[in-house]
């Protein structure tokens, strides 16, 4: 039995104006039942998703309405090879616009990352397959906000819609 790792990191390569939601779920409807959590919350959502299989043919199955997103969602979560994963590329939407709708989907286990930041994953390979080790979402913070920082996020939150 073999008990070698080999650790990978893949580059998640976020186009410009979008976001991402990436996470760990199982199940063959995965595809379809995140396609409908999507349009059903946002009308006329642009969007395009992938879900890896675990097991029989071991598949990327893919859904979307932007064909470009929807080629990239499938394209990336090939690349980073993991079974029971899923990956969901938004645009002209933000992922706190589905995330309770996305964790109320049946076959959703967890959300690792939704972020427009650069996304990094951290994959291990076993002889058996491969695995989500972590996620690295973003830069590190450089410092603890100040009274002028408090002031500035608060009348961002009030200018974007988020806050009254």
């Amino acid at each position: 039995m073999g008990s070698e790792v080999k650790f990978e990191i893949v580059e998640v390569k976020i186009p410009e104006g979008c976001n991402v939601i990436f996470g760990i779920s199982h199940f063959i409807k995965t595809a379809e039942d995140i396609y409908e959590a999507f349009v059903n919350t946002v009308p006329g959502a642009r969007f395009g998703l992938a879900f890896a299989e675990a097991s029989g043919p071991c598949l990327i199955r893919h859904e979307g309405t932007d064909e470009e997103l929807r080629k990239l969602a499938a394209e990336t979560l090939l690349r980073i090879g993991c079974g029971h994963t899923f990956i969901a590329f938004m645009r002209d939407m933000y992922p706190i616009n589905v995330m309770e709708k996305l964790k109320s989907v049946p076959e959703v286990c967890t959300i690792l990352a939704a972020t427009a930041n650069p996304l990094q994953i951290i994959v291990a390979e076993t002889s058996q397959g491969r695995g989500i080790v972590a996620v690295v979402d973003g830069y590190k913070p450089k410092n603890i906000e100040t009274d002028e920082d408090i002031k500035k996020r608060r009348e961002f939150l009030r200018k974007i819609g988020y806050k009254l």
